[in-house]
């Protein structure tokens, strides 16, 4: 599996876009670790320190980071949480697909 990387706006902000569907229909958005305990791919996501926020696209994880974190730091981590989880099989959301 090869996940790509794209800038945003938002210099807090890096899109990951898995290669295949995140959200089959409509987004997820998760503000918090709390928010996120519905979703197994947002618990790995908010696992790796220094991220703050997940949110789900059609065919994309949009993750922003704390401030004063380097993206160089957790980006591998990240790419690896986001890997294991397409890997598990499990849903993306409990309930939804």
């Amino acid at each position: 599996m090869f996940i790509q990387t794209e800038s945003t706006p938002n210099p807090a902000t890096l899109k990951f876009l898995p290669g295949q569907t995140v959200m089959a229909v409509g987004t997820a958005d998760f503000p918090t670790p709390e928010s996120g305990t519905t979703s197994p791919l947002a618990k790995r996501v908010f696992a790796v320190e220094g991220t703050v926020g997940v949110f789900f696209g059609p065919d994309f994880v949009t993750v922003t980071k704390a401030e004063g974190v380097e993206w160089d730091h957790i980006k591998p981590a990240l790419l690896g949480a986001i890997m294991e989880h397409f890997q598990s099989g499990q849903p993306v959301v409990e309930g939804r697909r």
